[in-house]
């Protein structure tokens, strides 16, 4: 099997922890270019996870920084471009549902070279999400579809995509064990000033809850009406939001919540992990809540991670306060948790699916 060239695409918090294996699976037989588009571009939602991942720094770095949907991937895919005639790549491999993912995969298709995307065949039938626009574009224009689970490969086909699909697991769980047999978590506890069980992790960052002034705030009254402690980690764009909503004062009076700035991979690991629960609106965190045991509560209506829901590890609520209090108040651990993600070893199954295609074992 000869060394291929390939081009690995990320840009937000989530696509840096799904890139950490498969980084380091891909670099021990092919040459791998990493490219940062800056989607996330501050250090608490970046270079920090590169560093704590053991992901090597991005070989380019767009620096594109947010804006709307439209010129953020506008943006993107002029500079792509151009890379990718450059590099000339034999693959270009992308993650997810960001725009990031979407600029990539477009720009890519449009020079007819492979696109390869991880955590194909997600789909939260929600059209309003420009998260659902992007994975369903981006898994019709890919050759190759690394899907994590046998949800996503009937969904891909049921529309009609059967070439190219193989199930490989999930690389978040491949980071997550990782994490979890080299990592202390009492350190990131007496950091942040909570005891094992004795609180709730909180995240809050989808356009649908940040972007909308009642909906947060229907979220911040439960909050301050739960029955432990609230640790909340603040997404930038919350954050801001609160200020423009005058939103912050009621946060400040919420007695139980503590709110702090963005947090590091391996302290959310360990704070995750350690919760009596979880509250947010990140796919990826329903998954780690599952993979640790954790019963997680999801302000949202539907989710991609429909095995969570259905083994009832999960609770959908959307954004009603009082919802979210009845869904914390009847909190509780199943007695099994099936292996519906793999079993951690996604990223060298996804280097054997690359190398299947062309040619190689």
């Amino acid at each position: 099997m000869r060394r291929l060239t390939v081009i690995s695409v990320v840009g937000a918090r989530p696509q840096f922890v799904k890139a950490a294996p498969v980084c380091r699976a891909l670099r021990e037989s092919h040459n791998e270019i990493l490219v940062h588009s800056g989607q996330h571009y501050d250090y608490a939602m970046s270079d920090v996870f590169f560093e704590q991942l053991g992901i090597p720094k991005p070989d380019f770095n767009l620096a594109v920084g947010s804006g709307t949907h439209a010129r953020q991937t506008g943006e993107m895919m002029p500079l792509l471009e151009e890379l990718f005639i450059e590099k000339n790549p034999d693959l270009v491999m992308v993650y997810g549902d960001t725009n990031t993912t979407l600029a990539a995969g477009l720009a890519a298709a449009k020079l007819c070279i492979p696109v390869a995307h991880v955590e194909a065949g997600l789909r939260s039938y929600n059209r309003s999400m420009p998260e659902e626009v992007n994975r369903v574009l981006v898994d019709h224009l890919s050759e190759i579809l690394l899907c994590p689970t046998r949800t996503s490969v009937a969904n891909l086909q049921a529309e009609g995509i059967t070439e190219g699909v193989h199930l490989v697991g999930d690389v978040m769980l491949d980071t997550a064990r990782f994490f979890a047999e080299h990592v202390d978590p009492s350190q990131a506890l007496e950091s942040y000033s909570v005891k094992p069980g004795e609180y709730y992790f909180a995240t809050v960052h989808r356009a649908g809850n940040s972007d909308s002034k009642p909906r947060l705030h229907e979220i911040i009254t439960a909050f301050s009406q739960l029955d432990l402690p609230v640790l909340w980690a603040l997404h930038p764009r919350t954050a801001k939001n609160l200020e423009d909503f005058g939103l912050s004062d009621l946060v400040n009076s919420a007695e139980n919540v503590t709110v702090v700035p963005p947090i590091a991979y391996i302290d959310t690991v360990s704070l995750l992990r350690s919760a009596k629960g979880v509250l947010t609106d990140s796919g990826g965190m329903q998954k780690e809540a599952y993979f640790f045991g954790v019963p997680c509560v999801t302000m949202r209506e539907e989710t991609e991670w429909t095995e969570t829901v259905e083994l009832g590890w999960n609770t959908l609520v959307g954004a009603d306060s009082r919802r979210i209090t009845a869904a914390v108040s009847s909190m509780a651990r199943p007695h099994s948790r099936p292996s519906v993600y793999g079993d951690g070893n996604a990223a060298e199954q996804i280097v054997e699916a690359i190398q299947a295609r062309f040619g190689g074992n």
